[in-house]
């Protein structure tokens, strides 16, 4: 598994946090047709978004792999000796 949309997330609310900055030093209003504010919000909430379903899925993925592991080990403590 890729940690590629994890690194996007990150970069999406870096970007986000530059697009603020640039609006609050250089009065920036507007990104094309559409106001910067919401161009941030839009930027930030994908990133967020991608990074939280990212680490949720991870997790996922390791409590499924502890309870293999566990369902394992008691499976081998089940078995009678030879």
């Amino acid at each position: 598994m890729s940690r590629a949309p994890r690194l996007a997330g990150y970069a999406l609310m870096a970007a986000a946090a530059l697009l603020a900055l640039a609006m609050r030093r250089a009065g920036l209003e507007a990104v094309g047709p559409f106001p910067a504010v919401a161009v941030a919000l839009f930027a930030g909430m994908i990133g967020v978004m991608l990074v939280f379903t990212d680490l949720m899925v991870r997790g996922l993925y390791a409590q499924i792999d502890a309870g293999k592991r566990g369902a394992d080990v008691e499976a081998d403590e089940k078995v009678p000796p030879l």
